[in-house]
């Protein structure tokens, strides 16, 4: 194609566009609901900016605030919803603090009250057509959260699409038309970023080849590490800021790395016995211990980083050293670094993973394609020296996380098995015995990181049960489901759930080319990924699966598993390495000229699926001065109040971020697992302040208390004031610490 052919599109698309953006305009029906921002949780007087929000969320609320909201605010939304039949529909809404819902003039939703995310839900029989909507909502004091959300009889809660909400009353059509083109001018921005793509990538062959022929994994590193910054925006901008920390297993994980970053240097053979939980022992093993991520995250933590820099580096260096490593795996599989490139983008950025965001363990997965490269460089010429090289690698894989513990260990035995050629006959002897070197070296090195978990299994009863494989086990609803705003926005949000199982267009496309061709069958190493592709896909659904209750019963490693729904992850592993073969089975039939530019389009289009920015991300501002004054209390044993209910046992995590300020030993905790002296104390300190409270934190060995008055109110420190036991040290704005005599 010409420069001037190339041209003749992309102005037509161009035109297309306008015209499309054009009659969108002239619909007059803007997509959202009438929003007005007060100053103040009663709303009263004039609002401090008019808007309109296309969403009702924490995110858009967030973002309206540029990231920074006050500390008590108010919102009022207005306009109208577009109902498509007559019938009863259930309204929700989920909030912290207050928030009112009227549809038609009628209160449907009430969630009064000061009180953390709570949702609460409404009924309405309503007609056909469009129907005036009003919210208010409340923001008084701490946290904030807000959504508005929706179900009919066959449906969950789910938000209410933006583009049923409309600032102007108009005929229901007009909603339809609307959405369809918003639709097509999506798809007309798509096309004319893609074209321009091929335009730029058949202008810039010449330096592209010559860049990646000279240089080529310092040329795929920076390709992710620009990816990693767009598909996370706005995280790369403000790594010191932003934080997931609306969500306890980050604030978890935080501590987890923060602790062994500290505790190796000072006491390894205490690494396991963590701060929290006092006077539990073996605390870390109670979640996973990520010693690899730690080990990551250590120089930035010994320089003077925060948890949440750290934590934040870390997150994205596994999406940049996933994606590298894919690609020079697979790169070297199929001998083209273009095929690499596309299993690596499909590898690092997918539904799965945009979806573990609050959980690091997921996502450094960069030991997984290396281990496979050596499995398979063992099975083809048997050495002790190759054995030892994948000992190292699932040896590194499995530091990550117990779940890639299994995941790998599955991975490897199903991706042997069906390579019987390599080792039956007279070659099963040398195999056997490099596998064994394997596995003996292996698990050597783990034993010392794997006994804590037993010990925590044993002692503390702390084991996964059938009941949790079949109530945490995928559905087929999971592998249909994507956060990413293209297939949410078209189809996906009718089948979204938490546990995100998408493979991807692109990838599903390119691995049943692999299939389709035969490749995924002679090819040996296709047909590793294919057959552990298909493991994890019948393992995600455990308890359901016929024989889950044996391997439970005779596989101890299956015991640490609770959401076997996450098995389905190595179907998307597969699914990504397929495609790399794919690509190449098409590749090689493409005429050179248009091999480079093709590949360019399909690595945008297998980056764009799963795009999900800007990401909400909440605001850190750091670690309160007053938890620092015990950094050199040495014997000090720690209690934050109030003691939260095993329910809300997450509202713990942010205190064990706070102790990280000082080290000391905490009565409080949050992890996947709540030892009997949590339960213990919650049903002892119920009352705080109260005498018998008081009495219990001593006898539990607590010598000084953090009060939230945020939380419980001023009113608390006047009893406490009072109390001839306890001494006042320091207040900042929220909180209150008081020495236990």
């Amino acid at each position: 194609m010409t420069r001037t052919r190339g041209i003749r599109p992309l102005v037509v698309l161009l035109a297309i566009w306008a015209g499309l953006a054009i009659g969108r305009s002239t619909l007059g029906i803007p997509k959202g609901l009438r929003a007005e921002y007060f100053a103040n949780p009663d709303r009263s007087g004039e609002p401090i900016f008019t808007t309109v929000d296309t969403d009702v969320s924490t995110s858009q609320v967030t973002a309206r605030w540029l990231g920074d909201p006050p500390p008590s605010f108010g919102v009022r939304w207005f306009g109208y919803l577009l109902i498509d039949r007559s019938g009863p529909y259930t309204f929700a809404t989920r909030s912290d603090d207050s928030s009112f819902l009227s549809i038609d003039g009628q209160l449907v939703v009430e969630n009064g009250g000061l009180h953390g995310a709570v949702t609460r839900t409404g009924t309405a029989t309503l007609a056909a057509g469009v129907h005036p909507v009003l919210l208010e909502y409340t923001q008084a004091v701490g946290d904030f959260d807000i959504a508005l959300l929706w179900r009919d009889d066959s449906n969950e809660l789910a938000p209410v699409p933006g583009w049923r909400l409309s600032t102007s009353h108009a005929a229901p059509w007009k909603f339809r038309a609307a959405r369809w083109l918003d639709r097509l001018s999506g798809a007309a921005v798509a096309l004319l970023a893609l074209l321009a793509a091929w335009l730029a990538a058949t202008a810039g062959r010449p330096f592209i080849a010559s860049t990646v022929r000279t240089y080529p994994r310092t040329a795929v590193l920076l390709l992710f590490v620009a990816l990693t910054i767009v598909e996370t925006w706005p995280l790369g901008a403000h790594p010191a800021r932003l934080s997931r920390n609306d969500n306890g297993d980050t604030i978890l994980n935080e501590w987890t790395i923060a602790w062994i970053a500290h505790q190796a240097p000072r006491e390894p053979l205490h690494l396991f016995d963590g701060n929290i939980f006092f006077p539990e022992r073996n605390t870390v093993a109670y979640s996973e211990t990520m010693l690899v991520q730690s080990a990551l995250a250590a120089p930035f933590l010994w320089a003077g980083a925060s948890p949440v820099l750290a934590y934040n580096i870390v997150l994205l260096a596994g999406f940049v050293l996933g994606g590298w490593t894919m690609t020079i795996v697979m790169a070297r599989w199929t001998g083209s670094w273009l095929a690499g490139v596309v299993s690596g983008v499909l590898f690092a950025f997918n539904a799965h993973v945009f979806t573990r965001l609050p959980h690091l363990q997921a996502q450094h997965v960069e030991f997984f394609p290396l281990a496979l490269a050596a499995l398979d460089a063992l099975l083809r010429e048997p050495r002790a020296s190759r054995a030892l090289k994948l000992a190292a690698w699932f040896t590194l894989e499995a530091l990550t996380s117990i779940y890639l513990l299994v995941f790998t260990a599955v991975a490897l035995t199903a991706g042997a098995l069906v390579r019987p050629e390599d080792w039956a006959g007279r070659r099963f002897r040398a195999v056997c015995l490099s596998l064994a070197i394997a596995v003996l070296a292996a698990g050597t090195v783990l034993a010392p990181f794997l006994l804590p978990y037993w010990r925590a299994s044993h002692d503390q009863g702390f084991t996964r049960t059938l009941e949790d494989a079949v109530g945490f086990a995928a559905s087929w609803q999971d592998y249909l489901s994507t956060p990413g705003r293209w297939h949410l926005e078209w189809w996906s949000s009718q089948f979204f759930t938490a546990t995100a199982l998408f493979p991807g267009v692109v990838g599903t496309l390119l691995a049943l080319v692999a299939i389709g061709r035969g490749t995924a069958f002679k090819d040996r190493r296709a047909r590793m990924c294919l057959a552990f592709g298909v493991a994890g896909v019948l393992l995600s659904f455990g308890g359901k699966l016929p024989g889950y209750a044996l391997l439970l019963r005779f596989v101890p490693l299956f015991q640490s598993i609770r959401a076997v729904s996450r098995f389905g992850y190595l179907g998307i592993v597969a699914v990504a390495m397929l495609a790399g073969f794919g690509f190449t089975d098409i590749a090689r039939r493409a005429p050179d000229s248009v091999r480079l530019p093709a590949a360019v389009i399909v690595i945008i289009l297998a980056a764009l699926e799963p795009y999900c920015a800007p990401i909400w991300f909440a605001r850190f501002d750091g670690i309160s001065p007053i938890y620092q004054t015990l950094a050199n209390t040495p014997g000090a044993v720690v209690a934050e109040l109030p003691f939260y209910s095993t329910a809300a046992s997450f509202r713990h995590a942010p205190y064990m971020l706070n102790s990280t300020a000082n080290w000391r030993p905490l009565l409080n905790g949050y992890s996947g697992f709540l030892p009997a002296s949590f339960e213990r104390h919650v049903a002892a300190l119920a009352g705080f302040p109260d005498a018998v409270s008081i009495a219990a934190l001593r006898q539990a060995g607590v010598t000084d208390i953090f009060v939230h008055v945020d939380v419980l109110g001023p009113g608390v420190l006047t009893v406490l004031d009072a109390n001839s036991s306890l001494t006042r040290v320091a207040r900042d704005k929220t909180t209150v610490h008081y020495r236990v005599e």
